[in-house]
């Protein structure tokens, strides 16, 4: 492909998307829209999810890794690839390259977790596990590049990779050609950038709103800056754009054409992923879900629809899932935890469960204490945790508890 160049590095025209996408015909799917009338009722507009968690390998990474691997030279592939990554581009590079015949080497933290791992291999990867954080193993495959001669494939900043990402821009097109507001997640803007040319090349009046972590939002100084700067330590629970700064090629693209950037918090990640499985039936990973979560924080900022959000994958560790689940659900008021004294004696415990089953509260676990020495002599505490409805529900037990004559501490 060829491209233009804007101050300095590439840049990603319309024409390499096409290119992209005929390139990926019968390689990566056209995932489905589906339509969400919880989110619609909730933002006032339609709401479409645009489903890449359903994509081959599980997320978007596929079609720029394809693009990349097979616009390298005879020479280049002989020499095989290598990537770093802790799940999604590793799974893609890995399928990608099986498809072209290349050979592919994944470096992933040794920390990484096992399904990705094994899924990597079966996609036909070699894999070795390297360093404790994502920059240790992105210095390991650096080093093995340099060693080896494998090019080097990186995850979001080459104008190959951004191009085969915006073949999710098109189809968003073709299959919602209505769409006025499209989210997106953002981490290093390979995928926020490649939609972006695909889209404001055909629809300029679609407003584009990429969603970062807050607690790794590189993007907002960056765009302060007028240039990638880094965020030192970046925390979220969002692996998948959990990027400490952005890529010089898309950093230009999104910093053209992306019409907002906001930020969502690790609550609002996990009620997102949590409404995603119970009201859309859909597994979809935190960095995937971002979207949804900016939808959530703020509706009335959407309002006009139709809006997609883009779910850009669904590897999520089931380990993670449950703890993300579990947050998801504290976060929508639906945990209760609570501590409160008793009188000690026979029955008391039996007396306290049946003023909760009264007002349909589940009892997730009991901790009966009595040999505190904050406690009196004929005093007991005991420590719940409920399963309620949510916050109007976690009001009416405490209120109920209160009304019985218990003590609540907390």
């Amino acid at each position: 492909m060829s491209y233009r160049t804007t101050r300095s590095f590439p840049s990603v025209t319309l024409d390499d998307v096409r290119g992209a996408q005929k390139m990926l015909v019968g390689v990566s799917r056209v995932t489905a829209m589906e339509g969400s009338r919880h989110l619609s009722r909730l933002v006032g507009a339609p709401v479409h999810l645009k489903c890449e968690n359903l994509q081959r390998t599980g997320s978007f990474k596929l079609r720029g890794a394809y693009v990349r691997i097979a616009g390298l030279l005879p020479e280049e592939r002989a020499a095989g690839v290598v990537a770093a990554s802790a799940g999604n581009h590793a799974q893609g590079v890995a399928l990608a390259s099986s498809l072209l015949g290349v050979r592919s080497t994944v470096f992933m933290p040794v920390g990484a977790p096992l399904p990705k791992v094994a899924a990597t291999r079966e996609y036909g990867a070699e894999v070795r596990l390297r360093g404790q954080v994502v920059d240790e193993t992105l210095a390991a495959a650096q080093d093995y590049a340099r060693e080896t001669g494998a090019v080097f494939i990186h995850p979001f900043d080459h104008p190959d990779v951004v191009a085969g990402q915006g073949t999710v821009g098109l189809e968003i097109l073709e299959q919602c050609p209505e769409v006025r507001t499209l989210v997106v997640g953002v981490g290093g803007g390979g995928l926020a950038a490649g939609i972006a040319v695909a889209v404001k090349a055909v629809r300029p009046d679609v407003r584009l709103v990429g969603v970062q972590a807050a607690g790794s939002a590189a993007y907002p100084p960056s765009l302060a800056a007028g240039r990638p700067v880094s965020v030192e330590h970046p925390v979220t629970m969002a692996d998948g754009i959990k990027v400490g700064r952005p890529g010089d090629v898309p950093f230009r693209i999104v910093e053209e054409l992306v019409d907002d950037i906001v930020t969502v918090s690790e609550d609002e990640l996990s009620s997102a992923l949590l409404l995603c499985l119970e009201r859309a039936k859909m597994v979809v990973e935190p960095a995937g879900a971002s979207p949804v979560a900016a939808l959530l924080s703020d509706p009335g900022a959407f309002a006009g629809g139709p809006v997609v959000a883009l779910l850009s994958g669904g590897n999520v560790d089931p380990l993670l899932m449950q703890r993300t689940l579990r947050h998801g659900m504290a976060a929508a008021g639906r945990y209760l935890s609570l501590r409160l004294r008793l009188t000690d004696r026979p029955g008391a415990l039996a007396t306290l469960l049946g003023v909760l089953s009264e007002v349909d509260a589940n009892v997730l676990d009991v901790r009966h204490v009595r040999t505190d020495p904050r406690l009196g002599l004929t005093e007991a505490e005991v420590k719940l945790q409920l399963e309620t409805k949510g916050p109007e529900h976690c009001a009416e037990v405490g209120g109920a508890l209160r009304e019985a004559g218990y003590l609540v501490i907390g």
